[in-house]
């Protein structure tokens, strides 16, 4: 009965077994060999093949880099004091890539601090504009302390909300020299089409540029090179640490010509009236002064201004946006006189002594026309060329333009400047007109008539001129024919700007000399037409008075500017340098519809001279006394 002990023995092969046990070892061995295989050449592959693939992804990751706007370059007048600064200002930014909810976020933010429409508008008009991936994107400038205080509050729920300090372009004078030094403003679209790709990365991280004046001539200077930070941040996207960092470089300073006290002193004569001064120093063509009234508040566009604000500006009657001083295009009237007087001389057409009758008008030969003088009844007899200047005689210069011809008036005013851009460093400028043959046969296909010339001496008919022009030819009387470039800009940094020599017309000292002894008795002669200013200055000056007729007066007809409306009466002007002797600084004043030098431009002139000259030694202010 033993027989289930014989069966097992029978069935049991243990030989056989153990082959089958060793197969299967060597098969999961080489299953376990296979995996790891896979699993060193994966890991050859990650760590080796391609480490810098992915360390550059892991890293993209883990560092941001953040672009560090420079800071821009502070502008200065000639006496240090600052004219642009930069202050810090708190700024809300939206990180779009960080927010799910864009129009939630805004709508969040807007119940917890002032929002605007405005600053919603712009926010998504820049939001579309060419950017760099998590750039921020302001959405409200000038956060007050309170204001901070709640967005810190709310931090943990904002994300992809940011409140960073940043610099923020000031003016502290206002509109003092809104015209001239300009503002900066948000990058437009437009000015972003136009950057390259090295342009582009110099303004990462800045918002704004300069838009016009010397902020915009000047903005490479003024821009500064950017920065970068390496931020370390956790997978929410928050900064952890700063790993590395590439410093920005601040703009270059600039140091202007331009002095705040004769400025102030310039627009606080102009008061209310529309009108420019510009003040030019003679020796080395810098613009000490250059007023446009009336003006306007360059802070109110740094950041953006409301359209409501903008409006106001833009459709004010007296334009107050509009750059009179390199813009306005008015007619000298008879501030050319002592210019094309020293033409006369010098090309030999009159003499010191040369007389012309004065009976009141002047006719050419087969002209029925009458060219009237302003002084009815004329200047008695007959007039020389001191007396013409003096007396601001027309009938002299009708003469004399005549016997000159335009040819030789055209070139002569060309060594003054007049009817091309003085290149000043600003830009916008207008040319001004100082017509010829040429100019009118190709404008407006017609000969030139002598009646043009006789128009063109007294500064009416097509001649025009900007407030710059007139000062700048006022320099070169005084220089003794020396053109200087004017430059607003005496130095970058440390580097001080060029001053170029446009022109030199020689002359002859007796000439010159002649033509400035005329232009003071202008002002100190007992029958000079600015005698009243003379009268209330304790120095000696030079100048010429000029009026600009607004509208046309028929012959026969009266000027009457008490029945007409203000916006058509005569403009005044001034032209004038000063010590006289010594001419250091000269000067041209406008005054829209003034009509009366006494109560328009001669308290201007009188304004700024009084301030140049209360800075200069006593000896060498040219006093009456003296």
């Amino acid at each position: 009965m033993n027989w289930s002990g014989t069966e097992h023995h029978r069935f049991k092969d243990h030989l056989n077994e153990a082959i089958l046990f060793s197969r299967r070892m060597i098969l999961a061995l080489i299953a376990v060999f296979l995996l790891f295989g896979i699993l060193v050449a994966r890991f050859y592959s990650l760590q080796v093949t391609q480490h810098e693939s992915y360390s550059t992804i892991s890293d993209r990751n883990r560092i941001q880099v953040r672009p560090v706007a420079p800071n821009r370059g502070l502008i200065f007048d000639r006496k240090g004091e600052l004219i642009a600064e930069n202050r810090p200002s708190f700024t809300l930014s939206v990180v779009r890539e960080r927010v799910s909810n864009l129009d939630e976020t805004i709508e969040q933010l807007s119940s917890l601090v002032s929002i605007s429409e405005q600053d919603k508008e712009n926010f998504y008009k820049y939001l579309k504009q060419r950017r760099r991936p998590y750039e921020p994107v302001p959405l409200r400038y000038r956060l007050t302390e309170e204001e901070i205080a709640i967005l810190a509050v709310n931090k943990f729920a904002l994300k992809g909300v940011k409140v960073d300090a940043q610099l923020v372009r000031h003016y502290p004078k206002g509109p003092l020299f809104a015209h001239t030094v300009g503002y900066v403003g948000r990058i437009s679209e437009n000015e972003l089409a136009k950057f390259d790709e090295p342009t582009f990365e110099r303004y990462a991280g800045t918002h704004s540029i300069g838009k016009i004046g010397i902020e915009k001539f000047y903005e490479s200077e003024l821009l500064g090179s950017v920065g970068y930070e390496y931020i370390e941040t956790n997978a929410h996207g928050r900064s952890l640490r700063v790993i590395d960092e590439e410093h920005s470089n601040a703009g270059s300073d600039l140091y202007l010509f331009l002095d705040s006290e004769i400025q102030e002193a310039a627009t606080k004569a102009l008061g209310q009236r529309r009108g420019a001064v510009v003040v030019i120093e003679v020796e080395t063509g810098g613009v000490l002064a250059m007023v446009s009234t009336p003006s306007f508040d360059p802070n109110s566009f740094v950041t953006g201004i409301s359209v409501k604000e903008y409006r106001a500006l833009n459709d004010s009657k007296d334009l107050p946006l509009f750059n009179r001083t390199i813009q306005g295009q008015y007619p000298p009237g008879s501030t050319l006189k002592p210019m094309l007087g020293m033409g006369g001389l010098e090309s030999q057409i009159i003499q010191f002594n040369t007389r012309v009758k004065d009976p009141g008008y002047y006719q050419l030969e087969n002209d029925e026309r009458f060219y009237r003088e302003w002084k009815k009844g004329g200047h008695g007899g007959s007039v020389d060329l001191k007396q013409a200047i003096v007396e601001s005689c027309d009938i002299f210069f009708y003469d004399l333009a005549f016997r000159m011809g335009v040819d030789r008036m055209h070139a002569f005013g060309l060594y003054f400047g007049l009817g091309s851009d003085t290149e000043l460093d600003i830009t916008s400028e207008r040319h001004g007109l100082w017509p010829s043959r040429a100019w009118k046969k190709a404008t407006r296909g017609l000969s030139w008539y002598p009646g043009n010339s006789l128009n063109m001496s007294i500064g009416q008919g097509d001649v025009l001129t900007t407030p710059l022009q007139l000062a700048v030819m006022t320099a070169t009387l005084a220089s003794k024919g020396k053109r200087i470039k004017p430059r607003l800009v005496a130095s970058v940094g440390e580097k001080p700007t060029e001053l170029k020599e446009e022109s030199h017309y020689e002359g002859y000292d007796l000439n010159w000399d002649f033509i400035h002894k005329s232009m003071a008795d202008v002002v100190h002669g007992i029958r000079g037409t600015a005698n009243s200013l003379g009268r209330s200055l304790d120095y000696k000056i030079a100048g010429k008075t000029g009026t600009a007729q607004v509208v046309g007066i028929a012959q026969g007809e009266k000027y009457d500017g008490g029945a007409l409306k203000e916006a058509y009466r005569d403009h005044t002007l001034f032209v004038g340098f000063a010590p006289a002797d010594k001419p250091k600084v000269a000067l041209a004043v406008i005054v829209e519809n003034g009509e009366r030098h006494g109560k328009t431009t001669f308290p201007v002139v009188k304004a700024v001279f009084d301030q140049y000259l209360s800075s200069e030694p006593m000896e060498s202010k040219g006093l009456v006394s003296q």
